[in-house]
């Protein structure tokens, strides 16, 4: 019987904590603004992670090129991670902009267009 919660989840679940630490505290780049790390999926193998982020404060261009930064930093922050990480060998990391909050915010000025508010006076 297949364990539910098994090694990838493990790591990956603790990759994720681990790299946000690493952004908060051990990046010195001036050029990386305020990331978030929204989920790491990592292979079977363990051999690569995809790292998916949420940037805030920035256009569509700027999201594209921080990404594009943060894709140009992974050996620096592949360093920092295996300083945190008890593993004999760190996952290829690759960052992807996650745009689920984007998403989920333009669903919600449609609704709030569509549907009126209730007032409280009238009930």
């Amino acid at each position: 019987m297949p364990k539910e919660y098994g090694r990838s989840a493990r790591v990956s679940s603790q990759m994720q904590k681990e790299l946000a630490l690493v952004f908060q505290r051990d990046l010195d780049d001036s050029r990386i603004g305020f990331v978030t790390v929204n989920e790491v999926e990592v292979s079977k193998d363990l051999a690569m992670a995809k790292v998916y982020i949420t940037l805030l404060n920035g256009d569509d261009e700027a999201k594209v090129t921080q990404t594009k930064l943060l894709n140009e930093l992974v050996p620096t922050i592949r360093h920092h991670l295996a300083k945190r990480m008890r593993l004999r060998h760190i996952s290829e990391l690759r960052f992807v902009y996650d745009d689920s909050f984007d998403t989920g915010m333009r669903v919600s000025e449609l609704l709030h267009d569509i549907i009126p508010p209730k007032d409280e006076d009238s009930e």
